[in-house]
């Protein structure tokens, strides 16, 4: 009994926002409201037994770590924003955060965005190997697996010379930065396609609940 009220729960609730597409109603900004209460409250306490209790109560009231008072201090001092006479005192903590995470982003970013994309085209024009594979079953998908590296690194360089504006884009210097806008849109559009196909696979997920597992068509 309580697997089928779960499921018709869900349902109901799976409906109430798809009505949204006909247009703004009751049930939509109720299952709305009550998404984002349930998100709240199940961060919450996700954040209480994964990072507060295991990384500041448990040490400092079990295993004597007094230094950590100096963080808790901090993250206290940030529900000063609600006090309008105390309110100044959060800047401090918000000052350590942002310092404290950008001096970690920087790194991050520049190894992840920086060197890792450069390092990545660093390599062989021409691949043997795909060669060898091209020659032993000739197919449209070999000839294309031949020349990757070719593409990326003649992709790489026309998008490059898009943003080089100390030559006038006219001539054979405009060809050049029009295949590298041809390709930097080829690379927007895969990227949008990819977010729209992430979206549709949700929708059929809900269809595919709602016909098969709720009402047994599928």
């Amino acid at each position: 009994m309580s697997e089928l009220i779960g499921l018709w729960i869900a349902a109901l609730l799976t409906v109430f926002i798809l009505s949204f597409l006909y247009k703004d109603n009751p049930f939509y900004k109720f299952a709305e409201h009550l998404f984002v209460g349930v998100a709240a409250g199940y961060v919450l306490a996700l954040s209480w037994h994964n990072t507060i209790k295991p990384n500041l109560v448990e040490p400092l009231f079990y295993q004597g770590e007094w230094i950590l008072i100096v963080p808790m201090a901090f993250g206290l001092l940030l529900f000063t924003r609600f006090i309008p006479k105390m309110s100044w005192l959060s800047r401090w903590s918000l000052a350590a955060i942002v310092g404290i995470y950008s001096g970690l982003a920087v790194v991050a970013i520049a190894e992840a965005d920086f060197v890792t994309q450069i390092r990545a085209t660093l390599i062989p024009i021409w691949d043997q190997t795909k060669w060898t594979q091209f020659s032993n079953q000739p197919s449209i998908v070999h000839f294309i697996h031949l020349f990757t590296n070719f593409i990326t690194i003649f992709g790489l360089l026309t998008i490059l010379f898009y943003f080089f504006f100390s030559v006038e884009h006219s001539g054979t210097w405009g060809l050049i930065a029009k295949i590298g806008t041809g390709l930097l849109m080829v690379g927007f559009g895969a990227g949008y396609g990819y977010t729209v196909m992430t979206r549709i696979a949700l929708l059929i997920d809900r269809v595919v609940f709602l016909l098969g597992d709720v009402i047994g068509l599928l």
